[in-house]
């Protein structure tokens, strides 16, 4: 069963352009996994440092297993504690529903 990640952000604001070059290696790399589904990446309009990124993934044993320990995540992981000005806030979801405009 499919499963979303939904996690929220907030960056050190000198970090900002850092988090977001990192960020988009390990989403342009992602989307290539078999067991990807979605992600959109979100920002706060009222705090251009605070982000909430929702992430679909076929399988959550797989992401365990498999997806956080893939390469291409290395430099982002060992990143994040320079880049984040609190502790990710990370939520698991299972979709029920998903609506998207088809024009």
């Amino acid at each position: 069963m499919s499963v979303t990640y939904v996690i929220g952000f907030t960056v050190r604001p000198e970090q900002r352009t850092r988090f977001l070059k990192l960020l988009d290696g390990v989403l342009d790399a992602m989307r290539h996994e078999p067991m990807f589904v979605s992600a959109t990446l979100n920002s706060d309009p009222s705090d251009a440092n605070h982000f909430l990124l929702p992430e679909t993934w076929a399988d959550h044993q797989d992401v365990l297993d498999v997806q956080l320990k893939r390469p291409y995540r290395e430099e982002w992981h060992a990143a994040l504690e320079e880049l984040l000005a609190a502790p990710r806030d990370i939520s698991m979801w299972q979709p029920i529903r998903s609506d998207y405009n088809q024009s």
